[in-house]
């Protein structure tokens, strides 16, 4: 009875369902920090702000991507990236990306060790998660593979 229970719980929906709100919460971190970064009432009409953050410390402590690149670039996956997530299309590569900018936030952005522990942990293991497990059988990269073949 208890091996028939485990079964059932480690099932593809139960998995499925657990990827999904995985996918979700990561995305959703990320999609209301990229929404901090534009204009109100826009959809990637960069802030100046962002900018002005992207050029003065810690953030211009990131090499190559500081500055006006940095800001650019930091919106634009922002809010492409959790799009993916949500969706379950390329959640690997969707995920992988997250995962990088969690290294370089952590490691030139808030390099305290309180942050890691308190906050970076917690999105690395989601995107690690996402990373070798895939979107689940709610994703559209299962139906396009079950489709694919």
């Amino acid at each position: 009875m208890l091996k028939n229970l485990i079964n059932r719980l480690s099932g593809a929906v139960p998995e499925g369902i657990a990827l999904l709100f995985t996918r979700i919460a990561l995305a959703g971190i990320f999609w209301r920090s990229a929404r901090t970064k534009v204009e109100e009432g826009s959809f990637l009409t960069i802030k100046d702000t962002t900018f002005f953050q992207f050029s003065d410390a810690p953030f211009n402590q990131v090499p190559v991507l500081n500055g006006e690149l940095g800001a650019y670039v930091t919106t634009y996956m922002e809010h492409f990236l959790p799009i993916l997530l949500v969706f379950g299309l390329a959640t690997r590569f969707g995920a992988l990306g997250i995962l990088g900018m969690t290294m370089v936030i952590q490691i030139f952005v808030f390099p305290e060790m309180a942050v890691w522990w308190q906050t970076h942990m917690i999105w690395t293991a989601m995107a690690l998660i996402l990373i070798t497990r895939g979107g689940g059988i709610f994703s559209l990269d299962r139906l396009i593979g079950h489709k694919l073949g």
